[in-house]
C-alpha cells in the first residue's frame, strides 16, 4: 500500500491536464476525505461560475441540502493505461470533470454529488491490468474530490473478478483516499454477485460500514438474440431496470443479505422493477415449491432495511408509489449526470408525501447513510 507521499506524487501525475496541480490541490490531497458535506467553502469559489446562481431547494419554506447519489465521471488518463490492450476501445470518449460539472450542480440545486466510474469494462482485464485501471480511476477521483471537497464524494469501482483484490481496493479507497463506498455492476461476466466467491468483498463492505452502489449495463447478461435492440433505447429503458431487479433478487433469494445483515446496498434506477412487484416477489418462496429460496425474511423487509433505491422515476406519482412500497427512508435522490435525464427534484417536491419525507429523500437519508457531517 503506497504511503501518503507516494499517493500525492501519483495523483499529481495522473491528473495532469485534468486538474490544476497547485499548492491548494496538494494540500487537499494530503487530507483525503476532509470536511465531508461542509457547505460551500473558499476553495470552491474559484471553480464556480459567478453567472450561475445556486438554486436553493426549499421544502415547506426551509432550505434543504440536496445530495446526488447517482453520477458518473471519466478519468482521461486511463486511456494511456489500456493503450495497446484489447480494452483500449472502451477508454475512449467521455467528459472529464471540470467547472461545467460544478455549474450543473449549482443550476440544479445540488449541494453534494457522489461520483463513480461505471461501465465496468475492466471486469474483463487480467489481475495486473485491472489493478492499474482501478488505481488510476481512484486516484483521479480522489484528486478531484479533495480539490472540491465541499461538493463531491466518490466511490471506488473495484475489480470484482478478483474478489480478494476488490476487498483490498475498497479498504484502501475508504481508509486512504477518503472514498465513501463502492460501485459495482449487476454481474461479473454473467455471474451473479450473490455467489459465495464474492463474499470477501461483501464482508469488507460490511466491516467498513460503507454503501455499495449497484449500476447496471443494459442487461446484456440476461438478454439474448438482440431482444433489446431497435428503437426506444430499450437496453437502457427496459434493460437497466431489468438487470437491477435481477441483481437485487439474487442478493435476496440466494441468502447473501442474510450472510451480511449489516450490508447496505443502493440500487440505481429506483431499484428496477422490484419495488413495483413486491407482491409477486413475496409469494415466490411461499407457493413455488421449486423456487429454492434461501432468504430468511420476506423480500420487502430487505428493501426496507438493507436496500436503498434512487429517485429516477421521473414523475411525482412515481415517487409517491416508490415511497409507498419501500418507505421514504430507503429512497435517495439521483441524477445519472452527465447523461441527459429529467431531473427528479421537482418530482420529489411535487409528490403527495410529507415534507419530512421529501427532505429525507433529497439529502437526509444520504447524510445518515454516508455518515456525513451536518
Amino acid at each position: 500500500m503506497p504511503n501518503r507521499r507516494d499517493f500525492i506524487r501519483g495523483v499529481a501525475g495522473v491528473t495532469a491536464g485534468m486538474l490544476a496541480a497547485g499548492r491548494g490541490l496538494l494540500d487537499a490531497m494530503a487530507q483525503p476525505g476532509q470536511d465531508r458535506g461542509q457547505g460551500r467553502g473558499q476553495g470552491q469559489a474559484e471553480a464556480s461560475d459567478a453567472s450561475v446562481v445556486h438554486r436553493d431547494v426549499r421544502v415547506g419554506g426551509k432550505r434543504v441540502k440536496v445530495i446526488d447519489v447517482h453520477a458518473h465521471a471519466t478519468i482521461p488518463e486511463i486511456a494511456e493505461v489500456v493503450k495497446g490492450t484489447p480494452l483500449e476501445r472502451y477508454a475512449q470518449g467521455g467528459r472529464a470533470l471540470g467547472p461545467d460539472r460544478i455549474r450543473e450542480l449549482d443550476k440544479r440545486g445540488i449541494d453534494i454529488q457522489v461520483l463513480d466510474i461505471n461501465a465496468f469494462w475492466w471486469y474483463a482485464a487480467d489481475r495486473d491490468l485491472a489493478a492499474k485501471i482501478v488505481d488510476v480511476h481512484d486516484r483521479g477521483l480522489a484528486a478531484w474530490c479533495n480539490s472540491n471537497h465541499d461538493r463531491f464524494l466518490a466511490l471506488t469501482s473495484p475489480t470484482l473478478q478478483f474478489p480478494d483484490l476488490a476487498a483490498q481496493q475498497l479498504e484502501h479507497a475508504v481508509k486512504n483516499l477518503g472514498m465513501v463506498g463502492a460501485a459495482v455492476a449487476g454481474h461479473v461476466q454473467g455471474e451473479p454477485l450473490s455467489d459465495s466467491k464474492y463474499d470477501p468483498f461483501w464482508a469488507k463492505a460490511q466491516e467498513l460500514d460503507v454503501m455499495v452502489f449497484m449500476h447496471p449495463n443494459n442487461a446484456e447478461n440476461v438478454t439474448k438474440e438482440g431482444g433489446l435492440k431497435g428503437r426506444g433505447d430499450l437496453g437502457n429503458i427496459i434493460g437497466n431496470p431489468l438487470e437491477t431487479s435481477l441483481f437485487l433478487s439474487h442478493m435476496i433469494y440466494d441468502g447473501t443479505l442474510d450472510r451480511f445483515p449489516n450490508l447496505k446496498l443502493c440500487a440505481a434506477h429506483a431499484g428496477g422493477y422490484l419495488p413495483s412487484y413486491l407482491g409477486r416477489t413475496q409469494v415466490a418462496c411461499d407457493v413455488r415449491q421449486n423456487a429454492g429460496c434461501l432468504n430468511k425474511n420476506k423480500p420487502s423487509e430487505y428493501l426496507k432495511q438493507q436496500i436503498y433505491v434512487d429517485s429516477m422515476v421521473f414523475s411525482p406519482e412515481g415517487v409517491r408509489h416508490l415511497v409507498a412500497e419501500v418507505g421514504a427512508s430507503q429512497v435517495v435522490y439521483g441524477t445519472d449526470i452527465p447523461l441527459v435525464w429529467p431531473d427528479t427534484i421537482d418530482s420529489i417536491l411535487g409528490a403527495q408525501i410529507t415534507d419530512a419525507e421529501k427532505e429525507a429523500i433529497l439529502g437526509g437519508n444520504l447524510t445518515k447513510l454516508l455518515r456525513l457531517k451536518t
